[in-house]
């Protein structure tokens, strides 16, 4: 059986550098008090005339780039965001014209902030079928323009930015080693847009604010721990691995005292796991991909290691991922 490889990875992140300090539209000590429950300074926003396809575009080429693979020998592409360019088509459709990527079909997922867990299983699942062996995936969020200005349960949290991983055919013993998937739909409004679908088309459209994103904070805090702490166990449980047999853990940078509490509850210690959301903010789908990619550059994952990604958000949704790299 073919195995999913881990061969290069990319990113991008806006240039656009949006300090704590700058969300003046908050009373005086909101940047204090942000740091604290999140560990979050800063994050970057796209810039008006930038879209999702925009920011996925360009951490694709530098995958590409790094990886030197050209465009025309993708195969498949997958675009995992949940604020896509628009409500059809895929925004990967635009990501694989742009790219110049003729031989790629391509198309996307919405798993919110499991968007790159759920991705991973997927590239990996469709090169074990066999019948493709090169698989492009993208995380690219532009939460910004989902965001209310005015809201501090969320504004605050969320960043901009993309990821990329492209897969390759490789032997047993690398690549994607396991994945465990999970979904609590009976939670589903527990993080939402609430209009723009079926459910509430704009023509109904009563509040203003229900076109922006929502969140119960709280709940989504414990939910995370909890979840994100179970999946490790048990992905570990079914590889028969240990937590002190991973090299590093890449979870999703959605809070600083979420990760700081897996780790205590997996008893591992807090510095083998990547944290780049201090600079970053939380950016959705995209935030597990970005913090791979980031980790390799800076030589905090190396060939021959044992990487595992984990993630939690809307769905409720969470996953994890054993990658032999």
């Amino acid at each position: 059986m073919k195995h999913s490889f881990v061969h290069s990875t990319g990113s991008y992140l806006p240039e656009n550098h949006v300090a704590n300090e700058a969300l003046t539209q908050f009373p005086p000590g909101a940047a204090e008090v942000i740091a604290q429950k999140t560990g979050i300074l800063s994050r970057r926003f796209a810039n008006l005339d930038q879209c999702t396809s925009d920011l996925a575009i360009q951490a694709a080429a530098n995958c590409l780039e790094k990886g030197d693979v050209s465009p025309g020998e993708i195969e498949v592409i997958i675009v995992a965001t949940s604020s896509p360019d628009r409500k059809q088509p895929a925004t990967a459709t635009r990501v694989q014209h742009f790219l110049d990527a003729k031989n790629a079909f391509a198309f996307d997922i919405n798993s919110v902030c499991s968007g790159s867990t759920y991705g991973i299983f997927l590239a990996d699942a469709i090169i074990k079928a066999g019948q493709f062996e090169t698989v492009l995936l993208v995380g690219a969020e532009v939460y910004s323009k989902l965001l209310s200005p005015k809201d501090f349960s969320t504004f605050p949290f969320f960043g901009d930015g993309a990821g990329a991983v492209l897969f390759t055919a490789g032997s047993q013993g690398e690549g994607v080693l396991h994945s465990c998937l999970e979904t609590d739909g009976s939670e589903h409004n527990v993080i939402q847009v609430p209009a723009g679908g079926s459910m509430m088309p704009f023509d109904r459209l009563e509040n203003r604010g229900d076109l922006f994103f929502k969140m119960n904070g709280k709940k989504v805090f414990s939910f995370a721990i909890e979840q994100g702490t179970q999946i490790i166990l048990k992905l570990l449980e079914e590889t028969g691995f240990r937590p002190r047999d991973i090299n590093c853990f890449i979870a999703h940078q959605a809070n600083i005292n979420i990760i700081r509490k897996i780790a205590d509850n997996i008893q591992v210690s807090f510095d083998r796991f990547f944290i780049n959301l201090h600079d970053h903010g939380n950016t959705a789908g995209a935030s597990v991909l970005i913090a791979l990619d980031e980790a390799i550059d800076r030589g905090m994952i190396k060939r021959g290691d044992l990487v595992l990604t984990v993630a939690f958000g809307g769905g409720l949704s969470w996953g994890a991922n054993l990658i032999g790299y």
